[in-house]
């Protein structure tokens, strides 16, 4: 009985012990089963509108479609449709699938080619990529199941069935709730997934900046060391005369400032905020200190009826450039600042209108805060009037290469669909050159408005490294985009002035525009068949569309070659910088004579022309032929369309259409034309140039 009671008991045991591994394992093989919900996304979607700098995501079927643009070669901008990149990268292929999506810097230049059925565009610059690779998670890494966007756009996000997100402004985040992944540390039940909405309150997301306490921060020593070059001086303020003999006075390198004027600047207890009124119109080389102007005017600013959502007629993304160097002095500082604040003011600042951030300069640049600190104008006013000033030199040229570089990503608040712009304020003149870093910064898309006040004297002049800085910086030198202030004491009379040019948005194509922004080539078919009479024809069509351009040294640029057997550079990209040279130019050059090696023309032009071409510049060939070339054209142009050459093909008379087809970039149809006689040449002028302009305004800018 003993014995049959000790196997009993172990029986027992064995069977609770046998019960509980089953168990065990059935719960361990249920949690393995668990998987992370993969959000389906649109074949629309790109990636730069999705936050997450890693994700997975399924695309569905049908997303190898021209309408669905994609950037690059391998490494992707961000602006491409993150499906069709996959189907061009051949990760998936038109039936849809699992893509495992990852960010990564933006590149100087994207390379377009054709690759499963899928032809990727060229593009000069964009300020993310991303890669694509199969939809399978990396080792270690957590992916989300919900996919946050963007608000500057409503897009939707599917759980099988759809529905869109509404669109609430700039403080909308699209949300997909679904079946989170599950943790070591969390345990979460299984749950239908959702599609949500979440909308949030501007003044409760907005974060405050971390402000370092008076008592720690850097304060402009005395005795750092300020370079003779650039200069001190006295100025005449509000009627208080000065003598000519004072105006220069030496400044030995320990960090002396401008000697303060003897005038005094206060404002009257019951005056307002000093804001000038605003001058109705605005014309070429007019001052607005010469147009009758009285400084006893002032303009009263209306309170602000929504200050969350800002003043929404002016949708900008505005960076100033707040010169902090030694030579301004810690009172214009102060004048300075009261002038930013008085903007900021007059903007309107809010989400649904326009944002403003500030960068301080001096020897180096930094961000004191971004698009997305302050949402409204009162705390922007205030953070304002914290500032302390930095000193140093006045290295403009730095401080605009820091704004192209880091200021205007989507982490700092840029939306995409607002314009860019940069204020810069100047002291005087800039320590350093400004031309090329304010020629990629307009190339990225950003409109630059100087603001100088007190220019360089005659007896100053030599001193100036770079001499029309502005002229050299904008984009346009009618006026529109600089003000020149004689004295930081009436810098309030053009608080109104500038708000209505940084928000007149129609006026904001100072940045890359279809007429601006290339290097165009034109490659001439100068063969026997042509004749001199119809040479001259085409000189006349290339001119044509040559003066449509605006040209100079910083914006579109010409160059030509005409072929035969040979290939001759009659003028390359940088012999002539204004329009009246190319057109000149164009006129000069001689009929050759000979057979016709097309192909060859191409490889030509390759090297000897779009390989000297700026970068950031769109490369654009326009080729015109009358015949079938002796050689092969189809590698060449291949070639060419690799290097981001986008080539247009103009065929006359026997030009072949195999050959015009197979020189143009894709699709061909919007790339190649016929025409059966020299003189009817004049007809695709406009539409050559409509076309070009359309393609230029597909592609992304910031």
């Amino acid at each position: 009985a003993l014995l049959t009671m000790k196997a009993t008991v172990i029986a027992t045991f064995f069977g609770v012990f046998l019960t509980c591994t089953y168990t065990a394992k059935e719960a361990t093989k249920k949690t393995k089963k668990a998987k992370l919900y993969v959000p389906q996304i649109d074949c629309d979607v790109k990636a730069g509108k999705i936050i997450n700098p890693e994700f997975i995501a399924k695309c569905p079927p049908g997303c190898q479609d021209v309408k669905y643009r994609v950037y690059g070669t391998d490494i992707y901008a961000s602006f491409s449709s993150v499906c069709n990149a996959a189907i061009h990268s051949g990760v998936i292929d038109n039936t849809g699938g699992k893509v495992l999506v990852q960010k990564v810097a933006g590149h100087s230049g994207y390379r377009g080619s054709f690759s499963n059925g899928v032809r990727s565009l060229s593009l000069p610059r964009w300020r993310e990529s991303f890669l694509v690779s199969e939809g399978k998670p990396r080792k270690g890494v957590t992916y989300p199941s919900t996919l946050e966007y963007s608000s500057s756009k409503s897009t939707a996000v599917k759980s099988g069935k759809s529905e869109k997100a509404s669109d609430q402004g700039d403080t909308v985040h699209k949300e997909h709730q679904t079946t989170p992944v599950p943790t070591p540390a969390t345990q979460m039940a299984t749950t239908t997934p959702t599609p949500t909405t979440t909308t949030t309150d501007p003044s409760t997301t907005v974060p405050q900046p971390t402000t370092t306490p008076a008592a720690t921060r850097t304060t402009a020593a005395p005795a750092k060391t300020r370079p003779g070059l650039h200069r001190v001086r006295d100025m005449a303020f509000r009627g208080t005369s000065t003598s000519a003999n004072n105006r220069n006075i030496l400044r030995h390198n320990t960090g002396a400032q401008r000697q303060e004027p003897v005038a005094t600047f206060q404002r009257a207890a019951s005056s307002p905020v000093h804001l000038a009124m605003e001058i109705d119109s605005w014309k070429p080389g007019r001052s607005i200190f010469d147009t009758g102007f009285s400084s006893k005017e002032e303009f009263h600013p209306k309170p602000l009826e929504s200050i969350s959502q800002g003043n929404q007629n002016c949708k900008v993304d505005l960076s100033f450039l707040m010169d902090g160097s030694w030579s301004i002095g810690k009172r214009r500082f102060q004048l300075q600042k009261r002038f930013l604040g008085n903007v900021a003011q007059a903007l309107g600042i809010g989400s649904a209108g326009p944002l403003m951030g500030i960068v301080q300069y001096g020897d180096d640049p930094s961000t004191e805060f971004n698009l997305k600190t302050y949402a409204n104008s009162k705390d922007l006013r205030n953070a304002i009037e914290k500032i302390q000033q930095k000193g140093g030199l006045s290295n403009v040229g730095k401080a605009l290469s820091f704004v192209n570089k880091n200021f205007f990503l989507d982490a700092n608040g840029n939306r995409g669909g607002a314009p860019n712009v940069v204020v810069v304020m100047v002291d005087g003149w800039p320590t350093d050159r400004v031309e090329e870093a304010s020629r990629l910064a307009r190339e990225s898309g950003i409109n630059i408005f100087f603001v100088t006040v007190e220019a360089a004297a005659q007896s100053e002049k030599q001193n100036v490294i770079e001499p029309n800085f502005v002229d050299k910086a904008v984009c346009r030198t009618s006026g529109f985009y600089s003000i020149n202030v004689p004295s930081w004491f009436s810098l309030h009379k053009v608080v109104q002035p500038l708000v209505k040019r940084v928000c007149d948005t129609d006026q904001l194509a100072c940045s890359k525009t279809c007429l601006n922004a290339a290097d165009i080539g034109f490659v001439i078919d100068g063969s026997s068949s042509v004749g001199t009479g119809n040479f001259r024809t085409v000189l006349q069509f290339v001119a044509n569309i040559s003066k449509e351009f605006e040209i100079s040294d910083t914006d579109t640029r010409i160059g030509a070659v005409q072929y035969t057997y040979e290939q001759r550079l009659e003028f390359s990209f940088d012999k002539y910088s204004t329009k009246q040279d190319v057109l000149n130019a164009i006129k000069r050059i001689s009929y050759w004579s000979g057979g016709t090696s097309t192909g060859a023309a191409i490889s030509y032009a390759s090297e000897q022309l779009f390989s000297k071409s700026k970068p950031n510049k769109r490369k654009i060939m326009i080729l015109i032929t009358d015949g079938r070339s002796y050689d092969d054209v189809s590698m060449p142009a291949m070639a060419a369309h690799q290097n981001g050459v986008i080539a247009y093909s103009v065929g006359v008379a026997w030009a072949a259409p195999d050959e015009l087809e197979a020189i143009a970039s894709d699709p061909a149809k919007e790339h190649s034309f016929f025409v059966d006689e020299f003189d009817n040449l004049y007809r695709y002028v406009n539409q050559l140039i409509q076309n070009i302009c359309t393609e230029f305004n597909s592609q992304p800018r910031n």
